[in-house]
């Protein structure tokens, strides 16, 4: 006889009356939390969770990019002093300035019918 088998004759119907209501409670509690699990609520909440954390992760991302950009802009347009770096803030104004007034152009002028 193995030492389990000889365990287990040993054991009391008490004791394994005491151990069929442990176990029957831990399936109890088993069956509740697989039953939270599946519930739609819970997997509605679970799935919304997950997607919250992505798009805070990917606005956090552009956030990071955005901030590079502009201070790599500002770093071109900005001497360390503060001061706006005339020879390069000049050109691209008169550029901006130029296209705005080629669009306002456009708008302006009567389109042709075709046909």
């Amino acid at each position: 006889m193995t030492t389990e088998a000889a365990v287990s004759d040993a054991r009391t119907p008490a004791q394994i009356e005491a151990d069929i209501v442990r176990r029957r409670d831990q399936l109890a509690e088993t069956l509740d939390e697989i039953g939270v699990r599946v519930h739609p609520q819970t997997i509605v909440g679970d799935a919304k969770a997950r997607m919250v954390s992505r798009v805070d992760q990917t606005a956090g991302r552009a956030y990071v990019a955005v901030n590079r950009t502009v201070a790599g802009v500002k770093g071109r347009f900005v001497s360390d002093d503060g001061a706006p770096r005339l020879e390069r803030v000049v050109p691209v104004a008169l550029v901006v300035v130029g296209l705005v007034g080629l669009l306002a152009v456009s708008a302006r002028r009567p389109r042709r019918r075709r046909g």
